[in-house]
């Protein structure tokens, strides 16, 4: 990774610098330890430990392709839900459900998946079951999001995990989004589902990896 050229998602900053300072402390304190190789050790993890929160938050460039009726997207990480179902919190019918669990690995910013005006946002308290689960969807910490595109409606929810504590999401009803923009961030690891028309052409499969921003999850008719 090309340290120069790092950047930080803007809302993780502080959840790193609390742990930066932190470590700071803990490296002095483990400096003190009149045991050298444990010292080494000990100083050693809690540095690693320090570049990979900065590398957990990072925003990498990404770019968005050409297309009104493409909808992309909205997290990095593995297709490991493709189905149809009912959606009962908003749409109120039948979908195809897209879902992305992310792992301590991939990129954790979240962007919009199409332009247009959010109509919908309602956050849900709940657990932190795994959230490759598929009973996350329904029982977990979530935030739920729709935006009206010229195409219809595209609703999705950001899922808390076993890890993940903080979900942090932009959507405020009347806003205009524009697709491949940040739309929040879920902190330590979690899971995005994807709600879409039955008759949108679904172009990823079960199983892919797929980028934030820059994939194509479907063209919607």
């Amino acid at each position: 990774m090309n340290w120069n050229k790092l950047t930080i998602q803007k809302d993780a900053r502080g959840t790193l610098i609390k742990f930066w300072i932190a470590s700071l402390l803990m490296i002095f304190l483990f400096s003190l330890i009149p045991y050298h190789l444990l010292s080494v050790i000990l100083i050693g993890v809690t540095v690693f430990l320090m570049l990979f929160l900065a590398y957990f938050f990072r925003v990498p460039p990404r770019r968005n392709p050409k297309g009104e009726d493409l909808v992309t997207s909205v997290a990095d990480g593995k297709v490991v839900v493709l189905d149809k179902v009912f959606e009962d919190e908003y749409l109120k019918r039948e979908c195809i459900q897209v879902s992305v669990y992310m792992n301590f690995f991939d990129v954790h910013t979240n962007y919009w998946p199409v332009s247009g005006e959010v109509t919908y946002y309602k956050y849900h308290p709940g657990k932190y079951a795994l959230a490759f689960l598929p009973k996350a969807s329904e029982l977990n910490e979530h935030s739920s999001s729709c935006v009206k595109c010229h195409k219809g409606d595209i609703f999705f929810k950001q899922l808390a995990g076993t890890f993940a504590r903080r979900i942090v999401c932009y959507s405020r009803p009347g806003m205009q989004v524009k697709r491949g923009h940040q739309c929040g961030i879920i902190k330590f690891g979690s899971r995005i589902d994807m709600y879409l028309p039955l008759d949108a052409e679904i172009k990823v499969r079960l199983g892919q990896k797929v980028k934030a921003s820059e994939t194509v999850i479907a063209e919607l008719k």
